[in-house]
């Protein structure tokens, strides 16, 4: 059958040979050709494949992130509470005065700072807001993927004496 498919497929000019009974196929030896030159300087001429970034996406960067307001504008300096993200700052004390209340946070060094109502804290451009009796709020003011403003409320709760000191 593959002898039948192989006589078909020709142009019908081709003379057909069948190999003889006792007989091996008949192996005709060829020259090797010369390796032509210019080939092999093709060859090593092959192009190295080089990757231009420019003007494409970075293809590891998050496809939303969400932007502070600060790296908009870094027209004014950070001050040293802007410096902590807000769950690096533990609330110490609140301190109640006739011009409103006034809040202690302490860093993980144990410095201490003073907070009022519009102090600047956070990375995220946060703002106290409100300084209750038991906690303060911060409200921190974010873009979103579509450049629209949000805000997000964090609170700071008051911690009781963790030493064993006054009860």
């Amino acid at each position: 059958m593959g002898l039948f498919l192989l006589v078909s497929c020709g142009d019908g000019n081709t003379p057909v040979s069948h190999p003889k009974k006792g007989m091996g196929p008949s192996v005709e030896k060829k020259k090797p050709e010369p390796v032509k030159t210019e080939e092999k300087k093709e060859a090593e001429k092959e192009e190295v494949y080089t990757y231009n970034p420019s003007g494409r996406p970075d293809p590891f960067k998050p496809f939303l992130q969400f932007t502070s307001l600060r790296e908009v504008s870094r027209s004014v300096p950070l001050t040293p509470l802007q410096k902590f993200e807000i769950s690096q700052l533990k609330l110490v004390a609140i301190l109640s005065a006739p011009e409103g209340n006034i809040g202690l946070v302490e860093d993980a060094t144990g410095k201490g700072y003073f907070i009022k109502k519009g102090t600047l804290i956070g990375k995220n451009d946060g703002k106290v807001s409100k300084i209750l009796s038991d906690r303060v709020i911060v409200e921190e003011v974010f873009l979103d993927a579509l450049g629209q403003k949000k805000v997000n409320e964090v609170t700071m709760t008051l911690h009781k004496s963790e030493e064993g000191g006054e009860k």
